[in-house]
């Protein structure tokens, strides 16, 4: 487990019991490389592009605000069963997206990674249904997102739940809004709410500050920094 997340004090019933980075490879999701030159949020990976809006936000206290995160190629006009299904599907790309992002946040600078999330606290979830409140499946196409969340940091629903128990945890269980009547060409936008251990938290606004992607300044700070430790 993450070094952070080993010193923190939490009922042993609740601690998970594997690596995340093992379930990550499991379900095929792509980390990317900070290593990449990525110059716009148009790019697979965008974990460098600085730009107006924060990607996340630390808080001392050990919660971490990720934005919203869009998934899906079609808006949500039609409650069939291959409709809803597309739209989990694209609701499940967002998570991974957002997955991706947390961990470029946690260990960008070698100060911890996803090994250190201690819990999820909430998710807002949108979907983008033309017509307001006519899209009566709002719940369904998000639980794509939702289950795969649990699928990487433990819960009821992840896709090694056995009858409801997930033997690793419950680490991915959240508090949930569900709407629909969202405008866009999505399926689906979510933003997600995370906890990880205070002084993991600090040490890393201490080090780069509580944005990311980081600015020009800080990130070129450490692209020597991770250069020198690659060496």
């Amino acid at each position: 487990m993450g070094r952070h997340y080993d010193q923190t004090v939490m009922p042993d019933e609740l601690r998970r019991s594997y690596d995340v980075y093992d379930r990550i490879d499991s379900l095929g999701i792509d980390l990317g490389s900070f290593e990449e030159d990525v110059v716009s949020l148009a790019e697979p990976h965008p974990v460098k592009a600085f730009v107006p809006y924060a990607g996340a936000v630390l808080h001392e206290s050990g919660l971490v605000y990720l934005s919203g995160q869009g998934g899906g190629q079609r808006p949500m006009d039609d409650e069939s069963d291959p409709a809803v299904d597309a739209g989990r599907l694209g609701a499940g790309k967002a998570a991974d997206d957002l997955i991706r992002r947390l961990h470029w946040t946690l260990s960008c600078g070698g100060e911890g990674d996803l090994n250190d999330v201690l819990y999820t606290v909430s998710a807002l979830a949108l979907v983008v249904s033309p017509g307001g409140g006519a899209f009566g499946k709002a719940p369904q196409v998000v639980n794509g997102f939702s289950y795969r969340w649990q699928s990487v940091f433990g819960g009821v629903f992840s896709d090694y739940a056995v009858d409801g128990v997930d033997p690793g945890g419950l680490s991915g269980m959240h508090a949930r809004m569900a709407m629909g009547g969202a405008d866009g060409a999505s399926s689906i936008g979510a933003d997600m709410i995370v906890a990880v251990p205070p002084p993991l938290a600090v040490e890393i606004i201490r080090r780069r500050g509580w944005y990311f992607p980081l600015p020009p300044g800080i990130l070129h700070k450490i692209q020597v920094e991770r250069s020198s430790d690659a060496s």
